[in-house]
């Protein structure tokens, strides 16, 4: 009897175990190896050619015009990373503490901060590209109310506005995700040390930078991380609100917009390369797994030291 049950139980762990880790195998692990793979062949169009070797990661980096369209790509991603950093989490932070303080209406401030999150990234795309219409969207219209019809622009229209026109509603639409992670944080800070904290102190200021941004580092650990990740695997938005090209004139494309141009072609260009394509999407992975690690293992370095 004993052993049937070991039996029973075994056979019930496995059958929770094994359909994730299939889905995971076929859905997640096999593409990563497929990339590397399709990155060392040739491609003429669907048809695999011969071995290039390290061809495709050369043409990539160090020919024309690919160079400079990666570090194009590649340095937009970086601004909408450290531009996120400061509007997303930063206000996240901001908007956790005056939760956590229990300011009039903290209840629904947390329902309202977090709805963004849950809309549909196609939504909140098309919501915002109704707002920087130049004729009748929100944002020119509200200018113009307010006598600031100077300041009326096409928003998406122009190249040194439009990549910024998207980080704000990406920073709008997800705003919410860091703020309920910070307040997680802060809601676990024990009652003791914010008693002694007061007594020491009434100062807003010395409370933040001594006490609770020090208790929140792992929540900031988890925030930095997974902004990083998102920021360079950014897709949705740039690819509804400034289109495949990352129009205009290559101001909102990024290495994700890049990789499915290179790959499967786009309208404007009848170009497609797998090869070009996994090389740069194996580019993207290893660099995007390197400095995500690194900033996993510094940020929890500083954890242990605090």
């Amino acid at each position: 009897m004993p052993q049937l049950r070991m039996t029973g139980r075994g056979l019930w762990i496995t059958a929770l175990i094994v359909p994730p880790l299939a889905f995971v195998a076929l859905f997640i692990v096999y593409p990563i190896f497929s990339a590397f793979a399709y990155a060392f062949f040739d491609w003429q169009g669907l048809r695999r050619g011969g071995f290039v070797g390290l061809e495709n990661f050369h043409t990539v980096l160090f020919v024309e015009p690919y160079r400079s369209w990666t570090l194009n790509a590649f340095k937009n991603n970086v601004i909408v990373f450290f531009a996120l950093m400061v509007l997303q989490n930063g206000l996240g932070f901001i908007l956790a503490y005056a939760l956590w303080r229990e300011l009039p209406g903290a209840r629904f401030h947390r329902i309202a901060v977090f709805l963004p999150v849950v809309l549909s990234t196609i939504i909140v795309a098309y919501l915002f590209k109704l707002f920087y219409h130049p004729l009748f969207g929100v944002v020119n219209l509200s200018l113009k109310g307010l006598g600031l019809g100077w300041l009326a622009q096409p928003w998406l229209g122009q190249g040194n506005t439009a990549l910024w026109s998207i980080i704000v509603a990406q920073a709008w639409h997800m705003v919410g995700f860091p703020t309920l992670v910070f307040l997680a944080g802060m809601q676990r800070i024990p009652g003791e040390i914010l008693d002694a904290v007061r007594m020491e102190t009434e100062s807003e200021w010395v409370k933040i930078t001594k006490i609770v941004w020090p208790l929140v580092a792992p929540s900031a650990t988890i925030v930095f991380t997974l902004l990083f990740v998102g920021a360079f695997n950014w897709f949705e938005l740039p690819y509804i609100m400034g289109g495949l090209d990352g129009s205009p004139f290559g101001s909102t494309d990024v290495l994700g917009l890049y990789f499915y141009r290179t790959a499967f072609g786009n309208v404007s260009s009848g170009q497609q390369d797998f090869g070009l394509g996994s090389a740069l999407a194996v580019l993207i992975f290893l660099f995007i797994a390197l400095i995500a690690g690194v900033i996993t293992t510094r940020l929890r370095a500083r954890e242990i030291q605090i």
